[in-house]
């Protein structure tokens, strides 16, 4: 295969998107190391803290069970700053457009995007929009960008995971990507799978406010699913996780679906999922806080920091053996996002 061309799996956030960044894009444009490589950037500026992001959004069907392609730009780019503790302030929207797009569509997704905002407590405050010709984007495509800033002075950070934390996740995995997917194929489901498509900062601050001192990690397992991030987690921090299949909250129908498709869950896509990792002493304190949040109620501790070094991550499985998790390889799900 001609190593020269750029792949599906490039955008899945798996093994090639890191090939891909990492012996291209990051180098070329600014070589961030490992270490600092979060969902959203830190600036500093006379010793205040800013924090930065940016996102696109090209997910295929734009209207899915649960959200649509709006909602999704703006929840993904709220909740990539709370992922480095920041509070979100506002946000920018771009849009390219395909010749022949519905406005009745358009006109949904813009209030739904505003809808969004809304809730998450942040202003849209810029944008830009394109037009190309018809056939040359498919429907829609957003942009978005996001500013936030700092009320404490916390650091957290995908490289400050250490020996002995827990890992919470606060609630059932992989209800995005089925749900996307399962509207793409038609699939004819005997119970419905909605996206957990969610704004994130309201519990995040909520934690941070109780036990910030206490968590170390926080990050959205998106693409790729939980498996890839924690993967990115445990190079980034270098450390080795252990995670307890038995513990992964799932949904029935999710699981049935995935197990028709030979799918992993593990590596399917959320939009309302938040990794935590917190240390033992406070991780059920966290875990009981985050389950009375709306947000939170499937909340469950699934892992831990094992050892210094090695970047691996392991499952206990529910026969008892250990398996290696290693990034998506390829794209089990593409445009997901």
């Amino acid at each position: 295969m001609d190593s020269d061309i750029i792949l599906l799996g490039h955008g899945s956030g798996g093994k090639l998107s890191h090939q891909l960044l990492e012996d291209l894009i990051i180098p070329t444009l600014s070589g961030v190391p490992v270490a600092g490589q979060n969902d959203a950037a830190v600036l500093v500026q006379n010793g205040e803290r800013l924090a930065f992001t940016t996102d696109s959004y090209v997910v295929d069907p734009i209207f899915f069970p649960g959200g649509n392609i709006g909602d999704l730009a703006i929840n993904g780019t709220v909740n990539d700053l709370a992922m480095v503790g920041a509070t979100p302030l506002a946000v920018s929207v771009g849009l390219i457009l395909e010749e022949g797009f519905s406005k009745g569509d358009l006109a949904r997704i813009l209030a739904s995007m505003r809808e969004a905002a809304d809730r998450a407590g942040v202003s849209i405050v810029a944008g830009d929009t394109k037009v190309v010709p018809r056939g040359k984007a498919d429907r829609i495509f957003i942009n978005t960008s996001g500013i936030g800033i700092f009320t404490h002075q916390l650091d957290i950070s995908g490289a400050n995971a250490q020996v002995g934390d827990k890992i919470i996740i606060n609630g059932t995995i992989g209800d995005h990507g089925i749900a996307v997917m399962a509207k793409r194929e038609g699939l004819e489901l005997e119970t419905d799978i909605v996206s957990d498509c969610s704004a994130l900062n309201g519990m995040v601050a909520d934690l941070l406010r109780e036990d910030g001192c206490s968590i170390h990690v926080l990050r959205d397992p998106t693409r790729g699913g939980v498996a890839t991030t924690l993967k990115e987690i445990a190079l980034q921090s270098d450390v080795s996780l252990t995670l307890h299949e038995d513990s992964l909250p799932l949904k029935g129908a999710v699981k049935g679906v995935c197990a028709v498709l030979g799918l992993d869950p593990l590596y399917v896509a959320n939009e309302g999922k938040v990794l935590v990792f917190a240390a033992a002493d406070a991780a059920h304190r966290v875990l009981e806080r985050m389950k009375r949040h709306p947000l939170g109620s499937d909340a469950s501790i699934i892992g831990e920091v094992t050892a210094e070094g090695g970047g691996r991550v392991q499952m206990e499985t529910l026969v008892g053996g250990l398996r290696a998790v290693e990034m998506l390889a390829g794209e089990q799900l593409p445009r997901i996002c």
